[in-house]
């Protein structure tokens, strides 16, 4: 038996499980009194998270802690190299229960560039706040390691402890053995200037920093130069650190350990929605994070709002804190903010980072904005299905102005092979599924030859003329399988159909009033699907000219018009398949008029062929299918 079943939160936990994204990122469990009781980091979060609640688990520990779980909380993050440096800050800033990998004090590793006269470049585990340096952490040691062991050979810098000011250098020191195996250029002895030796760290900070391009440019030239010089095992050696060096980066860095006491206040609207998150940051470290929604009253400015979810959410956790026994009281706070709020609470000064870590911070918050709402959306569509439709066709009738919701929308394909068995297909969207009873199938009458414009045109205008005189339902878009071309045939074959109704109404078939409600109707806004390549959709093309509409590839809605595309090209083809397959098995007897499938059918298996059933004489035929039917038979071969 599975033991989360025991929880009675089971069915609320398995709830937000079910709209977890597939995504890196920290969760924390969290227990009844709301204490952080277990934090874990996941590539995926659904896949991680949903392990716990749906199998068995073999360790006492564990299962004991699903029993206690009352509530769970996550932030995703971008890499899974930034989901196991913020698990590690948050495990030492919480220290939670059933946590035992890294409440020993244990971190990881940080390399240091010491505030010095001529620093040294080291790493180390402790961060000591005396004005130096300090990139990572470094999940991957070696990475590490590799970085210090590279600075010592491209920049030769110092690693003695001697302490190295400009009076003491003066008085002389002796040179030590990495200097005479050129390991070191010797600054105890002043063979390097303090302005040179500072360059060189600069540069070492840059590289720290990700600005790795040029380290690896030199890298590159260096080991083909060994390489030329048939110095082979020197030449690997550099290539080793030139790859390592080149998959590097640093930005797996979730939070400097130079921001502290810092607020970071993200923000997101949509209609009358309104949503705030927050992130708390101490010595480095996301100690507190939450998202709350508003709903918002009408034309309400998005600064008023903003600064209504900062002083309710300082005020919330403020007092969190205060009963947990934390020091609360603190000097000015620096909030983060994506734009200026209405109001700065007392003791607060705003910032809006353009760059650096304090803007990616502000990236980090803005993303979890983005998937709260995106959590909300999915809780949403599993209680009301219908309702992700309608959000789609809404986000289509936004992005095109369209007058209406399109509900009901129409899309056009021909196919043929080199003008032969030319058919087409016309498919149906309901409510933003395919509705396969309204599907038609369409011969090419009035075209010879390949010629696809002339083919969309006689389709066009037969699809709507059938649909005005039956007075159906018209489609409130109509989408070609294809780029501007086919937009144009299909707008003129309206245009066109419009004008026939004309004629019409002037030879007095038609009403005025009847002719206005037909104008009405083939007003039908018309975008085309274009295609790369590969056959995928590409783009969705709108307006007269048209122009490309900016839809996000991989969003639902991009899937909507991808499935319209595939669905009414699989139609297509498949429906010309059926006709030339069709066509290939045709018989002479199909020609006879009065001669149906199954008299075909009894005459071939007796006669085997055609020409057997020609040599064949009356009364033999007679027998088989009767004297009228042989007589339709004879006649035909005698005429042919």
């Amino acid at each position: 038996m599975v033991q989360a079943k025991d929880n009675p939160r089971y069915d609320y936990l398995m709830s937000i499980v079910d709209i977890l994204p597939d995504s890196p990122g920290v969760y924390r469990y969290l227990d009844a009194e709301g204490t952080i009781i277990y934090v874990g980091k996941a590539k995926n979060l659904k896949r991680r998270v949903s392990s716990y609640f749906t199998k068995e688990h073999e360790s006492r520990r564990t299962a004991n802690l699903v029993r206690q779980i009352y509530d769970l909380k996550y932030i995703v993050v971008n890499t899974e190299n930034d989901a196991l440096n913020l698990e590690n800050r948050m495990i030492k800033a919480h220290q939670p229960k059933y946590n035992v990998l890294l409440k020993d004090g244990k971190t990881y590793p940080w390399i240091c560039v010491r505030n010095e006269a001529f620093p040294r470049v080291f790493m180390t585990r402790t961060l000591v706040k005396d004005g130096s340096s300090y990139f990572g952490p470094y999940t991957n040691i070696g990475v590490a390691k590799a970085l210090i062991d590279l600075f010592q050979q491209l920049y030769k810098i110092r690693t003695c402890s001697l302490n190295l000011q400009d009076a003491m250098i003066e008085r002389g020191y002796k040179v030590c053995l990495k200097y005479h195996i050129q390991k070191c250029l010797g600054p105890c002895v002043g063979n390097i200037s303090r302005e040179t030796y500072q360059n060189d760290i600069e540069e070492i900070k840059q590289i720290l920093r990700g600005h790795t391009s040029e380290l690896c440019r030199r890298l590159y030239d260096l080991m083909m130069q060994k390489a030329s010089e048939m110095k082979f095992e020197e030449a690997q050696q550099i290539k080793n650190r030139y790859e390592l060096i080149d998959g590097y980066r640093v930005k797996s860095n979730i939070v400097p350990s130079s921001i502290s006491d810092v607020d970071v206040f993200a923000y997101d609207e949509e209609d009358l929605s309104a949503i705030v998150s927050y992130f708390h940051i101490v010595q480095g470290a996301i100690v507190q994070s939450y998202t709350i929604e508003y709903r918002k009253q009408i034309d309400e400015p998005r600064e008023d709002v903003l600064a209504l979810g900062i002083l309710e959410l300082r005020e919330r956790f403020e007092q969190e804190r205060e009963d947990e026994g934390a020091d609360v009281s603190r000097e000015t706070t620096e909030l983060i903010v994506p734009f200026e709020p209405s109001i700065v609470p007392d003791g607060c000064v705003s910032f809006i980072p353009q760059r650096g870590d304090k803007r990616k911070l502000l990236e980090l918050a803005e993303k979890n904005c983005r998937q709260y709402r995106i959590d909300q959306i999915k809780q949403s569509d599993k209680l009301n299905p219908e309702q992700r439709q309608t959000r789609l066709l809404t986000e289509i009738q936004r992005q095109l102005g369209l007058p209406s919701l399109p509900r009901h929308i129409e899309s056009f394909d021909n196919s043929n092979i080199s003008g032969t068995d030319a058919v087409a297909s016309c498919v149906v969207f309901t409510n933003g599924k395919p509705n396969k009873k309204e599907y038609r199938k369409f011969n090419i009458q009035s075209v010879s030859g390949p010629n696809d414009y002339a083919s969309m045109h006689e389709v066009v205008m037969r699809r709507y003329r059938r649909l005005v005189d039956e007075m159906q339902e018209m489609p409130d878009l109509i989408l070609a399988d294809g780029g501007v071309g086919q937009m144009g045939v299909i707008r003129q074959a309206l245009i066109d159909l419009e004008g026939q109704y004309l004629q019409r109404q002037m030879q007095g078939e038609i009403s005025s009033e009847r002719m206005h409600e037909i104008h009405s109707l083939l007003q039908i806004p018309v975008g085309g699907l274009v295609k790369d390549g590969h056959h995928r959709t590409r783009q969705l093309l709108f307006g007269n000219p048209p122009s490309a509409v900016d839809v996000k590839a991989g969003s639902n809605l991009f899937h909507l018009l991808e499935h319209i595309q595939e669905e009414v090209h699989r139609f297509a083809i498949t429906f010309h398949r059926q006709k030339r397959s069709k066509s290939q098995v045709h018989s002479e007897l199909d020609d006879i008029q009065g001669i149906g499938p199954k008299t075909k059918q009894e005459l071939l298996r007796v006669f085997k062929s055609v020409k057997r059933l020609r040599e064949a004489d009356f009364d033999q035929i007679a027998q088989i299918v009767g004297r009228a039917k042989a007589q339709l038979i004879v006649n035909h071969f005698s005429i042919s």
